[in-house]
């Protein structure tokens, strides 16, 4: 192993609040464990989650002076930082869809073997608006998706060569030790929604929707929504609406949901999109089923039907109610599917995902 040891540099928007940002952060433990020599570049001052490896924070810098002449600053300070550390492969973790940016960061600040890592199945997330540039930057290289759906999709989209599926890692027996920790104890039965208040991604009105058509209301079982976003009054204001403000609680973002996960009956995923929904295995190996509706891309990939959860149809509140309320009030189903959530995500353990990125490492550099 001492001889395969590589220099790597993760690049990542940041390490707080997105599934995305986590698992960069994860993947720097996952490399940082297997030998390597691990630096993270972070674009945005936005630091929350554990990882391993010499952070370089280009975000502090981005504070201080955003404008022209400070973005060339840094990334003429990027490119030496490469440079200096002596790095042998890069991993870019980050959204690219600046085209101006990618064509600067992909042809004149990457100087070593790189491999870019898609984290959505919605391209207008994840890529310039230029497909014919796309083409051009990326055809060629190593990329990874993580879902075998975002795969499919680009390697038609792009036409890309090198692209294959690599599930997020997680680190369950974290997970289940800071699930836990100690929190105030609910005083009736809830489900929850925990992640970004962002409800053009996350469709939160719809899981609202749905939650004021079950039965869960009058049975005296509430949604918690946990998280923080830019949408959080709006979604407050919608549930007033629908005179939910009662059963319908809003805690903001904790980089430690997972004490409130523990405890739920289940946990809902509503989104109109996604790349690898984390929140989906995180919840299932702490022996919690999940209700989750069969967006692109990920829960079909995961949730094995009335085994460890229920899919239900997109953009219908109606099924999703019907789910919620199927998970809620029959408790045959949701015996057998608490009782597999936990070894149904065995094999996204960090430890098994690490031996993939190792493999694909060494293939880079070997090239």
């Amino acid at each position: 192993m001492k001889s395969k040891v590589k220099k790597i540099c993760i690049v990542v928007s940041s390490l707080g609040e997105g599934g995305a940002e986590k698992s960069g952060a994860l993947l720097s433990v996952m490399l940082h464990n297997l030998g390597h020599d691990i630096y993270i570049v972070s674009v945005l001052d936005h630091i929350d989650y554990h990882y391993e490896g010499t952070l370089y924070n280009l975000g502090a810098s981005k504070k201080k002076d955003d404008s022209i002449l400070g973005r060339v600053s840094r990334l003429n300070k990027f490119k030496a930082f490469l440079k200096a550390k002596g790095i042998e492969i890069i991993i870019d973790n980050r959204t690219r869809v600046q085209a101006y940016r990618e064509f600067i960061i992909t042809k004149f600040i990457y100087k070593v073997p790189t491999i870019y890592v898609v984290h959505n199945f919605n391209e207008k997330s994840a890529f310039t608006p230029y497909n014919r540039l796309n083409k051009w930057l990326y055809r060629n290289t190593y990329m990874t998706a993580v879902s075998e759906a975002s795969k499919l999709k680009y390697q038609n989209l792009f036409g890309l060569e090198k692209i294959r599926t690599i599930y997020n890692g997680f680190d369950f027996d974290d997970i289940k030790n800071k699930a836990n920790q100690q929190i105030e104890v609910a005083k009736k039965s809830y489900i929850i929604f925990y992640g970004r208040l962002d409800d053009r991604h996350k469709n939160i009105k719809l899981l609202l929707k749905a939650y004021k058509l079950s039965k869960l209301p009058e049975n005296e079982i509430d949604l918690l929504i946990l998280g923080s976003g830019d949408d959080a009054e709006k979604l407050q204001s919608y549930a007033d609406e629908l005179a939910l403000n009662k059963q319908v609680i809003f805690k903001p973002f904790t980089s430690n949901p997972y004490p409130y996960v523990k405890q739920s009956k289940f946990m809902v995923l509503s989104s109109r999109y996604e790349g690898f929904p984390m929140v989906i295995p995180e919840t299932l190996s702490l022996g919690v089923p999940v209700v989750s509706v069969d967006c692109e891309s990920g829960p079909r990939e995961v949730i094995v039907e009335a085994k460890n959860g229920l899919l239900v149809e997109n953009h219908n509140p109606e099924k999703l109610s019907e789910a919620m309320n199927a998970m809620a009030f029959t408790q045959d189903l949701y015996n057998i599917c608490a009782s597999n959530a936990s070894e149904s995500v065995a094999h996204l353990s960090h430890t098994e995902i690490a031996k993939e990125w190792n493999n694909l490492i060494q293939e880079v550099c070997n090239e």
